[in-house]
């Protein structure tokens, strides 16, 4: 599995929020592309951008930041964050971002999913933010009616090449990888699978590693590597 390091952007500072709420926020760097080469330099294949300002408002509030990242690092970076249009898709790949991740509108629209699949193939992710076991938008502040089965079954069909799925009740809270609610949850997926949320220890890694072969494309590190409860280049060297 991929061992992807997280950049969450909020006023274009490096932060990181308890359980997805706004107001809860601990800022760890103002400059984040200095944080990425930190990243690369320890081995990082990929980085994971989300711009928490534009989750929260439906518009991307950081890109000019995301642009100073992606300038920044060799490896590729995906992002996501307040992207609901095909015009901020394609402004995001023109500035050389690799993936670009999709999250309230690939469910509030469907023709916006479809189009930016076929005009982006294997470029396009979409994040399945779970909450008390239910799908979370609109920066985790609503959950929608409709069952994880459903969503995959139609994310798969519309051509998404990858799923990020976040467990809110762990994200932030360095309590560990719920390692049951990744499982079933990578067992329902046609789709390959990053998962992130909660973890925490090299032991939450090595529970993930024991599930990669269910279709666990990746693992997304944030608060752990930011408080160095994860070593980022000591997980890279045993799990990528």
């Amino acid at each position: 599995m991929i061992i992807i390091p997280a950049i969450d952007l909020k006023d274009g500072k490096c932060v990181r929020l308890f359980k997805g709420e706004e107001e809860k926020v601990t800022v760890f760097s103002d400059n984040p592309p200095e944080i990425a080469m930190e990243w690369e330099d320890s081995g990082a294949k990929w980085i994971h951008v989300v711009d928490l300002d534009g989750a929260f408002s439906g518009k991307p509030k950081n890109f000019d930041v995301i642009k100073s990242i992606v300038d920044s690092v060799t490896c590729p970076v995906q992002v996501g964050g307040g992207i609901r249009n095909l015009d901020t898709v394609r402004e995001y790949v023109k500035i050389g971002v690799k993936r670009v991740i999709l999250g309230t509108a690939a469910f509030s629209d469907g023709d916006f999913l479809r189009e930016a699949c076929r005009e982006f193939p294997d470029e396009i992710a979409v994040g399945i933010d779970t909450k008390n076991g239910r799908i979370a938008v609109k920066g985790w502040t609503e959950v929608i009616d409709q069952s994880t089965d459903e969503v995959l079954e139609n994310l798969h069909d519309a051509g998404v090449s990858v799923v990020l799925n976040t467990n809110i009740d762990r994200d932030g809270t360095m309590e560990g990888i719920n390692i049951e609610s990744a499982r079933e949850f990578i067992n329902k997926s046609p789709i390959p699978v990053i998962a992130s949320g909660g973890i925490a220890t090299m032991e939450d890694l090595e529970k993930l590693s024991s599930i990669e072969h269910l279709g666990l494309y990746g693992a997304i590190l944030g608060k752990s590597i930011y408080t160095g409860s994860i070593n980022l280049k000591e997980a890279i060297k045993r799990y990528s």
